[in-house]
């Protein structure tokens, strides 16, 4: 497809192996350049940040999957196997700081519940397809009609008078994307963020989905930022725990209103209570359970609940005028794995995946970093190759 764009809009004629081969050669030198500045920034040979600091900034990580084969093996595909890469989203926004809770009740979009079932199922696998009537019972519930546990916070002003959630600033979007472990991108972050400025903010929020090895990087490189945990995927938890508990559609959807709007007022330690209680009277039982079994739906959820409460006091985080939900990383994974994933796209492993996410995160950079580079490199294999031509013939 490359090859003919070329042809078509460049009036460039270049076979696709080509295309490929200079995708690769630049997607190494990217990766070239991204490792010796991380290097530089880890053993403290840094230059003064140029950006300007922002009121707030936030990073995002979250991890996908690629497909990759073994190396060195010749054509065909041998010993494939998913294999995960790590994205960061780095943004910078402007707010204000509240001295009460701007947004004390949920947002609409999570009291609609054929729209949230939607989006669970998209998150998150749960116990079975729906069944065909459940949509149209889904629909009959409308929009946010069952009753949301009073708040404990004083009252506050509308959500459409207030300037929250924050906006974000007209500095770019910057993207980092590998292959290799949590380690190793934990570095490559905190030089980007670093690079950035944001060290210098006035707030800063560290989002993820609640995974421990966000948590872990958020404690070696991000301590002055706030961990949060992304409350879409909270909510799903809440859900799908519902969804099992529940003998029908209007059940499922109260219990879940119940929880996700406490867990919105900051109100964790209502949730797992109540959720406690409900275990207390189930069935005792030893030995592995069934993924779908309610019981273990239950645990998996408490187990979550538990791990991250002291990340989800989501009216403290609005009050300081971060945001709550890690969907700019969500969407920059779904671009991401337009380019690497797909029906038979099997990357070596490491080097070609490697390769390929360098040139896709610079691309879906906002700050022209692709463009600049190319423009700034000194030369290509063809260029060489003319040159040492032109040599020899004089």
């Amino acid at each position: 497809m490359a090859a003919q764009v070329l042809e078509v809009v460049g009036e460039i004629a270049i076979c696709s192996r080509h295309v490929n081969r200079l995708t690769e050669e630049i997607g190494r030198e990217l990766q070239e350049k991204r490792d010796r500045e991380t290097e530089d920034y880890v053993h403290h040979r840094r230059q003064e940040p140029a950006a300007e600091a922002a009121q707030r900034v936030a990073i995002a990580l979250d991890g996908g999957r690629v497909m990759t084969r073994q190396s060195g093996q010749g054509p065909g595909i041998h010993n494939q196997q998913w294999k995960e890469d790590k994205v960061g989203c780095l943004l910078t926004f402007e707010g204000t700081t509240f001295a009460e809770d701007p947004h004390r009740e949920p947002p609409r979009c999570f009291l609609d519940a054929p729209k949230v079932d939607k989006l669970v199922r998209e998150i998150q696998a749960h116990h079975g397809k729906r069944q065909e009537d459940e949509l149209p019972q889904l629909e009959e519930l409308g929009l946010g009609k069952e009753k949301i546990p009073p708040s404990t916070e004083p009252a506050s002003p509308e959500p459409d008078e207030t300037p929250w959630p924050p906006k974000r600033t007209k500095n770019p979007r910057t993207c980092v994307a590998t292959m290799k472990d949590c380690v190793e991108f934990g570095k490559m972050v905190a030089a980007e963020a670093y690079r950035r400025n944001f060290q210098a903010a006035e707030h800063g929020a560290l989002l993820g989905d609640g995974s421990a090895w966000i948590w872990n990087l958020q404690e070696k490189w991000f301590r002055e930022m706030t961990p949060i945990v992304d409350f879409v995927h909270a909510l799903t938890y809440l859900y799908v725990c519902a969804t099992v508990l529940s003998s029908n559609v209007a059940e499922r959807w109260q219990r879940y209103v119940g929880w996700m709007s406490l867990c919105w007022q900051g109100r964790v330690g209502e949730v797992i209570r109540e959720m406690e209680a409900v275990r207390g009277q189930m069935e005792p039982f030893e030995g592995k359970l069934p993924p779908t079994d309610p019981r273990e739906v239950l645990r998996r959820t408490l187990g979550y609940l538990k791990n991250n409460e002291s990340r989800m006091n989501y009216p403290e985080y609005r009050k300081k005028g971060l945001p709550v939900t890690s969907s700019m990383v969500e969407s920059l994974i779904k671009e991401v794995n337009y380019r690497v994933k797909g029906t038979e796209k099997f990357w070596d492993n490491p080097e070609g995946a490697e390769a390929i996410l360098q040139v896709r995160a610079a691309l879906l950079s906002d700050d022209d970093r692709l463009s600049n580079f190319i423009a700034e490199r000194p030369g290509s294999a063809v260029r060489k190759y003319k040159t040492r031509e032109v040599a020899e013939a004089v």
